[in-house]
């Protein structure tokens, strides 16, 4: 082969393994994740034990040790399918809002590690009596109302809300609404799917994300809606913000949080491989959200990296508290605000 054939193939064959690489294949076997930042330390929970609700913890976002049950089915009515939960602390205790055996509840606890304990019967037994409904998130707003947005299969798979009483369990009679069914062509690929809800408040705008197409599809994605208030009627965008990503299929079932740093964060899960979907298994990405939408950034995900307890990332001595808004989600703490820390209320000057 004449010499500049052959610098030619091999610029060619380099240029193919930069772009072919993949990312690390994450070792956390998280479906449907949610991260709640606690002090200084992460908290992911899941679908995937069988026995109830699994955490995992981690300093550094990249280091995570299994923490083992932070829900046993042992503490609830149930005893089959516990997916999707999420964790937010309120009036000095946890609240894990989770689907099981096809309806929601809601447990309590003092430590994000657990052991929670289910409070009440079927969340929204007073709403649909005993309709089957899964996927709960829960959005708390600026003015102190909180919305359960929550996915049932009147239209396919198809996401409404409702608002939530004051003591962030008991559904209010008469707030029941539709929000989105399947109606973009990029969500027809495989079943009638629109789950997975989480909304994001960007200034005035909230931003509703959701997950569409059956999560066996390698086309499971996460698209974006807007609209001005979190009762109001939801405009989504044409296209996907996060699908087929950095050689990922099957991304999708997501939250989003904010890290140590400040930084929007989105955790999703995605196919065990291109050939088999489960275990699915637990990325993180950084977003940054807009007045129309949540860019999804095109740095490399971060891939979870099991290790014992003995090799967990090293952390400051000293106790860093939490600093949560009054509307209960983690904020960083800004000069003059009034905060709840560690289960107090704080007031910065």
């Amino acid at each position: 082969m004449p010499l500049k054939k052959l610098l030619l193939f091999c610029t060619f064959a380099l240029t193919g393994l930069v772009t072919s690489a993949q990312l690390p294949v994450s070792q956390v076997p998280l479906a449907d994740p949610y991260i709640l930042l606690d002090g200084d330390t992460y908290y992911a929970y899941g679908t995937n034990n069988a026995n109830g609700i699994e955490y995992w913890r981690s300093r550094d976002l990249q280091h995570w040790v299994y923490g083992g049950l932070a829900l046993s089915k042992n503490s609830t009515s149930e005893k089959q399918w516990f997916w999707a939960p999420e964790v937010y602390f309120k009036n000095g205790q946890y609240y894990m809002y989770f689907s099981a055996n096809e309806h929601l509840f809601v447990a309590t606890a003092s430590s994000p590690r657990g052991p929670f304990k289910q409070v009440g019967s079927y969340m929204m037994e007073n709403l649909i009596g005993n309709e089957k409904c899964i996927d709960s998130s829960v959005f708390f707003d600026d003015d102190g109302k909180a919305y359960c947005f929550f996915v049932r299969f009147t239209d396919g798979n198809c996401i409404w809300r409702c608002e939530l009483d004051s003591d962030y369990v008991t559904p209010v009679p008469g707030t029941l609404k539709h929000c989105i069914s399947v109606s973009l062509d990029w969500e027809k690929k495989l079943g009638r799917v629109c789950e997975g809800p989480f909304v994001v408040k960007h200034g005035r705008v909230y931003l509703f994300t959701y997950s569409a197409n059956d999560y066996r599809s390698q086309d499971y994605g996460v698209g974006c809606a807007r609209a001005t208030r979190a009762d109001g009627t939801w405009n989504k965008t044409s296209r996907p913000i996060l699908q087929r990503a950095q050689g990922l299929v099957g991304t999708g079932h997501h939250s989003f949080f904010t890290d140590k740093e400040g930084r929007l964060r989105i955790v999703f899960h995605a196919h065990n491989s291109t050939e088999e979907v489960a275990p699915r298994l637990m990325y993180i990405g950084s977003a940054e959200a807009t007045s129309s939408t949540i860019k999804i950034s095109d740095e490399p995900f971060i891939s979870p990296q099991k290790v014992s307890s003995a090799v967990e990332a090293p952390t400051a001595q000293n106790h860093i508290p939490c600093y949560y808004d009054l509307t209960g989600r983690r904020t960083l703490p800004l000069k003059g605000g009034l905060y709840i820390a560690d289960g107090r209320k704080v007031a910065l000057h």
